[in-house]
This record gives structure tokens, C-alpha cells and sequence, in this order.
């Protein structure tokens, strides 16, 4: 179906509007992150909302101005005293009054005679703008507006304010806005009637003017009615584009699976360690879902090493039990071989078939594990996801089971579950999710949560200095490494760069090597897989005691040894990253230290994260922190991961109004699946307007 024409006015190029050239144009496409090789339309203006109001209605004469204060002056021109010449740096006043009392405008560097033009000698004029005193008169410097008597109408009294950009002026985005305002069509309503009612929200366009041409400041504010009502249809858009995703995975049936409990037993014996009461319950979870026909979806969330890998295993030994295969797709190789290696003693010892397939595979290798996973001998296949769009047939997919989902979006997902029609999706996270956000980004996932931590884990001692202790630190670990301890270095860059003031992960390898030699390594993104493995391989084996790496380490990477962590430049990283990081300490028999190194002077939000995670080791109260830090948009790591970023919606004041949307959009696909007459259209211009047409194509009928 393509998008409706009633439409077309707000999807138009930029380009086409009055007095929007080539260059303008160009900046806006920039500033408004228009998809690549498209230009920014006039629907990303009004999507683009204003931070504050400037109010201009205090017409009160010159004598009730005070300092500081937005004034509108309907003034008499008295004479005008250009700067003496060869004197440039003196500005050009214009003196004037009014019935109360007498004022000056002052203009500095005003060339070519404009001044004089818009201000004539006799001639009254209105003027606009923040009044301050200079050797005890008072003066507008630089007006915003001057205009005349019989054109007073066009001076905005209430002006809201918008983020811009080097190159835009508040000037022509504001008219711009207007200009397309002007353009906006009455669109059919999709709210429904009882919900818009209750909170006494305006319609779509009267929302979208009250917020871009208010006629008074409380009209534009966050909490009033038309701002709400916006954010409301944001998150409306997101939640059905979900549904509709979601209930395409689930449309081809799941099959209700039947256990005989051997494998599964021998599994647990197998483990190093008992399970805890949480492990039990989320695989109580796991089996209930997977022994009924609809198909499972399922977010498991478990602090970092609080045990998800077991609890995702006896779910695939589970699942050989019944006769189908599991895969278990990792972000990254390094992550995939370490997850084998983990797995394979117990699957070995459990009699389960489990292979490693990477992008390195030697053919003859690879060709033998393909043949083993098309003949079904193979129960558990673990890789990268890249590797599950290249040829892998299995004889019978029944699971897939993915680490770290925020590295995926919507769209693998559903790649993913083309490979097993029926395929029942087991999602492990290491950041623990408030429920809002599950909501916002995996619509509604059943969530299993693991609190406690395996027997044995060690608890970390967390200290926070500045860099300029650098020389107490390397003494201090010079004297741990001696004991027999190994630690991680962790910079935010690889290289040095022109733009940051950081010290680079290479700067610092070669620091280090002046005090510890061959005992140190480096790892970072660039490096091969084959590269990176053979570093880890040696600092895994102890040969070397420090290893200096960038996030690559972020996730996963077990070095049961590794009892120091140290994060140079903290206060540049997120608190998830932070939290992330620090789990790859503690996991060993020894007390584990993390040391955030920063470089001061500090944000009042570096800070607070740095409090954070000194304060506690409570992932599950980090998160809820970093929601309230930085709010939405980059919660769950990388920005470019398919997360939503909210244009309209402001999670800490509309926070509550996702609920509402959430049951709305289920309730308005359980009565109309197919988004069929005046309701269904309604529904699929809001999708169309916030960018969510994708889903479109997905919407089953009836």
C-alpha cells in the first residue's frame, strides 16, 4: 500500500519550500539525520521540538521594563548617533521613548546604513527584546524585532526556541516552521475517543500548533496537553510497529515440545556448580513456554556473571531432548569461541553434539560441521549471527538463543526466524532492563530475571582517582602483579586523536611497557579475529599480566585469573559500560579491585555515574540510574543498534504515557489485526508519520 496522498504536503523535500536554497537544504538534511542519500522533509521540522519559549508580551511601557527581562516597546524615534569615524568598535545608538519614559538601542558594527532604514528619524516602530542598563539608562541591544505599526501581527509574542546547529539561524527555522505549520493537514484521529477524552488531549494538528506557534508559554510546556498528546503518539507508533513484528515471529505456530528430563539431568551434574533458586526458576520459565504451541519469546536478564550461559545450555539440552536443535548466536567471534569453550566439557560429558562454526573455519572443517548440522547430529550450534545467513541448513531448528540483544534489531530478529519457522527465541542480556525500556525496545517479551549471583562470586572493591595519580598506580600494581595477579587496562580510543583529549589504548601499551616489558599485551577493534584470539590466548594462559584493551573486552570475556580492572578516562564512558567492564573482574577465587581512573575537571553527570558504580555492584540499580542520567535514547549501548531515540517523547516527564500506548496498540490489533477501515488508515498514517512504515507490510489481514 503506499503512503497515503494526503501526506504528500509533509514529505516533501525542503528544497521545494520558499527560501530554502541548496545550502540550507544540505545543513538541515545533516542536522536532522535524514536516511542516507535522501533529503530532509518537512515533517522532520515539526518533528523538531523547541527546548523553551521566549515570551514577548510584556507591553508595559519603557518605565515598567526591568534588567534582564524580554520586553515589546511600541517606541518613538528620536535621533540617531552613528560611531565616530575610524572608530568601528563604538557602537551606533538610536534614542527613543515612549509615553513613560526614554530608552537607547544600541548596535554594534552595523554597516550600510540598515540601522537608519529600519528605524526612520519621526517614524514609530515596534521593538522587541532583553532590556539591560548602561551608566544607569537602559538599552536593548541588538533588538530581536523591529517592526512596524501595521505589521505588528507578524512579531511571534510567545516564540518557542529551538537546538540548532553552526549555520542555522533561530531566525529562518522558526519561519521555516511556520511555513510548514501552515501546510499541515487535519489528519484523521487514531487516539481512541475514551483515551483522548481522559486526558483532555487536543487533535494532532492543534497539538503540533500549540507547541510550534503557542499563544501563551504555558501551551508549549512539557506537561501540557498537546506535548503529551504528542509524545503519546510516539510512543503509540513504536509499540504497534513492535506488535506487528512480534506477531509476524509468532504468527507461524511454535510446537508444544515434550521432554524426557535425561539430558538435561546429566547437564546439571556436569556443571561446576549447583544451580541457584533463580537459575531454577527461569528454566521453569524456559520449559513451561516451550512445552506449550505458541512460540516462546523471552528475555533473560542476569547481572553480569550471575549464571545466564547455564540456564541457556539446560534449555538447549532441554530442546535435544524433544528431538530439535539450538543455536546460540554471540556479537562478536571472540564472544562466540569463548561461549564454545565454555560449553563444550559439558556438553562432551552430557553426550550433547556441539560445534563452533567461524568465519575462519578451514573449508574441509567446515564442510564436516555443516554436514554434522544438516544430519542432525549436531544439538548445539554456537557462532556469530553472520553465520546464520550463509548457507547453514539445520535438520531441525527448534531454538535460537542470543547474547547481548541490544547488538540486534528488529530486522535481524525476524531474518533470524526465517532459518527455523517454529524457532522458540531465548534473548540473554547483561544489562538489566527497567521495564519501561523492555517495553520500548522488545515490545512484550516474557522476562525471566536472574538477582543472585553463583556461589563463590567475589565481591569488588571499587576506588575512583584522578589520573594525576598515575605513578601511585603503577607502583601499586607492580606489587599485585608480583603477587601473582594479572589485570585489564581499558582506554576509550585505539589511537590518538586530533579531536579528544584521551590517551589512546596504543599511547598507553607503550607507557606500560617501561615498567612491565613483555608482560604487558594490547587488543583493540581493529586487530583480526585470529589476532585478537592469540592475545587473549596468552594472557588466558598468564604469559602475559597486563592487558591493555579498548571495549572489545565489554562483553563476556572470562578470565577467571584477571583480578584487577582498570578503566582509564571513566568519566567517559556509560554507566552500563562501567558496570559491563568491572564484571570481567571477580570471577576468580581472589578479592578483585576496580580502579576508575579520571581525568577532572568532572560534569555534575560524570560524576553522579562515578558515584554510582563506587556505591554499588547492583546492576539492576545502575540501570534504573542510567535511565534517569541520560534518559532513553542510548540506554542499551550503541545509538546506531536500531534503538529508538525519542524526537517527541521526553522519558522522564512522559515516562507513564508508554503503558497507556502500550495497551492501546494491543487492544487496537486484537480488534484490528489487519489495520482495515477508518480505524486501521487512522493507525497507519500515525506509522507513516513517525517513520515506522517498515511494519507495514508485515500487517496480517484479519
Amino acid at each position: 500500500m503506499p503512503r497515503p496522498a494526503l501526506l504528500d504536503p509533509l514529505f516533501r523535500s525542503l528544497h521545494s519550500i520558499k527560501g530554502v536554497g541548496p545550502q540550507l537544504s544540505a545543513l538541515l538534511t545533516r542536522f536532522f539525520g535524514a536516511p542516507e542519500g535522501q533529503d530532509a522533509v518537512a515533517l522532520d521540522v515539526l518533528m523538531h521540538m523547541p527546548t523553551g519559549v521566549v515570551d514577548r508580551r510584556r507591553m508595559e511601557g519603557v518605565a515598567r521594563t526591568y534588567h534582564n527581562h524580554v520586553a515589546t516597546l511600541k517606541l518613538h524615534v528620536d535621533r540617531h548617533m552613528p560611531p565616530p569615524p575610524g572608530k568601528p568598535q563604538v557602537p551606533h545608538r538610536v534614542f527613543a521613548h515612549d509615553e513613560t519614559g526614554d530608552i537607547q538601542l544600541v548596535f554594534f558594527r552595523a554597516k550600510g546604513g540598515w540601522v537608519e532604514r529600519a528605524l526612520p528619524v519621526g517614524e514609530e516602530r515596534y521593538v522587541s527584546g532583553m532590556i539591560s542598563f548602561f551608566q544607569g539608562e537602559k538599552q536593548i541591544t541588538h533588538p530581536d524585532y523591529i517592526v512596524e505599526p501595521d505589521a505588528f501581527a507578524t512579531l511571534p509574542l510567545v516564540e518557542p526556541v529551538y537546538p540548532l546547529t553552526h549555520g542555522l539561524h533561530a531566525k529562518a527555522l522558526t519561519r521555516l516552521t511556520r511555513q510548514v505549520l501552515a501546510t499541515l493537514p487535519e489528519l484523521p484521529e487514531w487516539i481512541a475517543p475514551d483515551r483522548r477524552a481522559g486526558f483532555k488531549w487536543p487533535g494532532f494538528r492543534d497539538a503540533m500548533h500549540a507547541v510550534h506557534a503557542p499563544q501563551a508559554p504555558e501551551e508549549a510546556e512539557l506537561w501540557a496537553p498537546a506535548r503529551m498528546r504528542l509524545a503519546y503518539d510516539e510512543y503509540l507508533a513504536g509499540q504497534l510497529a513492535l506488535m506487528i513484528v512480534r506477531s509476524q515471529l509468532m504468527a507461524a505456530r511454535g510446537i508444544a515440545r515434550s521432554f524426557t528430563g535425561v539430558l538435561t539431568e546429566r547437564v546439571e551434574a556436569a556443571l561446576p556448580f549447583t544451580l541457584t533458586d533463580g537459575q531454577r526458576q527461569a528454566l521453569a520459565d524456559i520449559r513451561h513456554d516451550l512445552a506449550t504451541p505458541e512460540r516462546m519469546s523471552r528475555l533473560l536478564q542476569g547481572d553480569v556473571g550471575s549464571g545466564k550461559t547455564a540456564v541457556a545450555l539446560l534449555a538447549m539440552a532441554a530442546m535435544a531432548e524433544s528431538g530439535a536443535q539450538s543455536s546460540l548466536m554471540a556479537p562478536t567471534e571472540l564472544l562466540a569461541a569463548q561461549h564454545y569453550r565454555t560449553l563444550q566439557p559439558v556438553c562432551d560429558a552430557a553426550g550433547l553434539g556441539i560445534v563452533l562454526l567461524t568465519g575462519k573455519m578451514a573449508a574441509a572443517e567446515r564442510r564436516a560441521a555443516l554436514e554434522g548440522i544438516a544430519a542432525g547430529r549436531t544439538h548445539v550450534v554456537v557462532g556469530t549471527h553472520a553465520l546464520f545467513q550463509s548457507g547453514v541448513e539445520f535438520r531441525n531448528l527448534g531454538l535460537t538463543v542470543v547474547d547481548e540483544q541490544h547488538r540486534f534489531g528488529v530486522h535481524q530478529r525476524l531474518a533470524l526466524s526465517e532459518k527455523g519457522r517454529h524457532t522458540d527465541l531465548l534473548v540473554m542480556t547483561a544489562t538489566p532492563i527497567p521495564r519501561t525500556l523492555v517495553l520500548t525496545h522488545f515490545g512484550d517479551m516474557a522476562v525471566s530475571v536472574l538477582r543472585e549471583k553463583p556461589r563463590g562470586r567475589q565481591p569488588i572493591d571499587t576506588a575512583v582517582l584522578p589520573i594525576t595519580e598515575y605513578a601511585r598506580v603503577i607502583g601499586r600494581l607492580q606489587a599485585r602483579i608480583a603477587e601473582g595477579a594479572q589485570a585489564f587496562w581499558v582506554c576509550p580510543l585505539v589511537e590518538e586523536s586530533e579531536a579528544l583529549d584521551v590517551v589512546s589504548a596504543e599511547d598507553r601499551f607503550a607507557e606500560l611497557k617501561k615498567a612491565f616489558g613483555d608482560q604487558v599485551a594490547l587488543v583493540h577493534g581493529r586487530l583480526s579475529a585470529s589476532q585478537k584470539q592469540q592475545v587473549m590466548d596468552r594472557f588466558i594462559a598468564g604469559e602475559t599480566k597486563v592487558l591493555v584493551a579498548t571495549t572489545v573486552i565489554e562483553v563476556g570475556v572470562d578470565v577467571p585469573a584477571a583480578s584487577i580492572m582498570i578503566i582509564e578516562h571513566a568519566e567517559r564512558f556509560g554507566l552500563a559500560q562501567l558496570h559491563q567492564l568491572r564484571g570481567r573482574v571477580g570471577r576468580g577465587a581472589t578479592r578483585s579491585a576496580c580502579l576508575l581512573l579520571y581525568k577532572g575537571p568532572l560534569s555534575a553527570t560524570a560524576q553522579a555515574r562515578l558515584d554510582t558504580i563506587k556505591a554499588t555492584e547492583d546492576g539492576f540499580v545502575i540501570a534504573e540510574k542510567d535511565l534517569e542520567l541520560r534518559g532513553q535514547g542510548d540506554v542499551l549501548g550503541t545509538r546506531q543498534s536500531g534503538m529508538p531515540g525519542y524526537r517527541l517523547a521526553v522519558p522522564d516527564v512522559h515516562r507513564h504515557l508508554l503503558e497507556f500506548a502500550h495497551d492501546d496498540a494491543r487492544d487496537a490489533l486484537a480488534r484490528n489485526p489487519g489495520l482495515t477501515g477508518k480505524e486501521g488508515e487512522a493507525l497507519r498514517i500515525l506509522l507513516y508519520l513517525f517513520r515506522k512504515d517498515l511494519a507495514i507490510p508485515l500487517i496480517r489481514a484479519g
